[in-house]
């Protein structure tokens, strides 16, 4: 039984450091109907941190989704509701991160071995919002890594068929290693097992089943979409954040929708960033928060390789602004700005 809708089919990956609300506009100019997320944020930094540093994003964004981190239920609780209040469409806890700051934290992945307590947290949470409360994690840890162990975290997690706690999981089919590879290496060392994430989506289909890891092309997600209701999708997309050209017509297939308005083109989407960018630097952001994420946009076309020197070079020096993009754009044949998405191995 699918439970796909326009949420499920197809996610950018909460990525620290990358996925800020910079990025996030640029995706949006991009697609229209994909669900994207913040970067991690933890449940203390949201009570007690610059909430609009944190939270703050601009309302072109949406939908987003915001993901928190900790243990504490009544913390996260609080964290989910700050987060509703900001305008973010669902919250989503964290339990698949292993870097060892947040091991030492007592959350993220090392909270799989401790399902019960997951469950409180969901639970506090889901009574303390409207919007939809969401679990990603990983197949397992360490050596509790079975299908049925995973099994046994989701359904403890989910709760009451007939009153879930949370519905909608997101699984990075990856075990991850507590002790021993970095988070770096957690992302590819660990083999990916597709097949137990289908099956968990067979076996309870009550459930929306989001498969994340290691998919990193359209294509590939599609394919994927025959087995579970939605695909994450996200360093891939970062390194060229123009492969989601086409995510919108592959939502609306899955959905059994009308093909959608052709996608702008990278010229399009550059020109819709220089009033932003402005607007940000009038704000005291710098050149390089935003510029940065705009690196890949031209990825493995002619000129990429200019544009990518030329933002580099100059996005640093003070005071400096669109000029630069400008600068950048200039440097690229006509053939590239109007480029379709390039194609990539699955």
């Amino acid at each position: 039984m699918s439970r796909r809708t326009e949420r499920a089919v197809l996610s950018l990956a909460p990525m620290m450091e990358l996925t800020d609300r910079h990025f996030r506009y640029l995706l949006r100019l991009i697609t229209r109907r994909t669900l994207l997320y913040t970067e991690m944020v933890t449940a203390a930094a949201v009570l007690h941190g610059d909430r609009e540093r944190l939270l703050g994003h601009h309302p072109a964004e949406g939908p987003v989704a915001l993901q928190l981190g900790g243990d504490d239920p009544e913390q996260l609780a609080e964290a989910a509701r700050v987060g509703e209040a900001y305008g973010y469409a669902e919250v989503n806890l964290n339990v698949g991160c292993p870097s060892d700051r947040v091991k030492s934290g007592n959350f993220g992945a090392c909270l799989m071995a401790d399902p019960e307590r997951v469950a409180a947290i969901v639970r506090a949470m889901r009574a303390a919002v409207s919007v939809p409360v969401t679990v990603k994690h990983r197949i397992g840890i360490d050596h509790q890594d079975s299908y049925a162990q995973m099994r046994r975290f989701v359904e403890v997690v989910a709760g009451d068929p007939s009153a879930p706690a949370s519905d909608a999981f997101t699984v990075h089919a990856r075990k991850a290693w507590l002790q021993g590879l970095s988070p770096k290496e957690n992302r590819t060392v660990p083999p990916l097992r597709y097949p137990e994430v289908y099956r968990l989506k067979r076996e309870l289909p009550r459930l929306t089943i989001e498969l994340n890891g290691g998919v990193t092309s359209l294509e590939a997600a599609q394919a994927h979409l025959e087995h579970v209701d939605g695909v994450m999708i996200g360093r891939a997309l970062y390194e060229d954040p123009y492969r989601f050209a086409g995510a919108d017509a592959l939502v609306a297939r899955s959905l059994g929708e009308p093909e959608p308005a052709p996608p702008p083109s990278r010229r399009e989407v550059v020109a819709a960033m220089l009033p932003y960018i402005e607007e940000r630097r009038q704000e005291g952001a710098p050149l390089q928060a935003v510029t940065r994420h705009m690196l890949g946009l031209f990825r493995g076309l002619p000129g990429g390789k200019a544009w990518r020197r030329v933002i580099s070079e100059n996005a640093y020096r003070p005071g400096a602004g669109p000029e630069v993009v400008e600068a950048a754009l200039a440097a690229l044949p006509s053939e590239a700005l109007e480029a379709a998405p390039v194609e990539r191995a699955a």
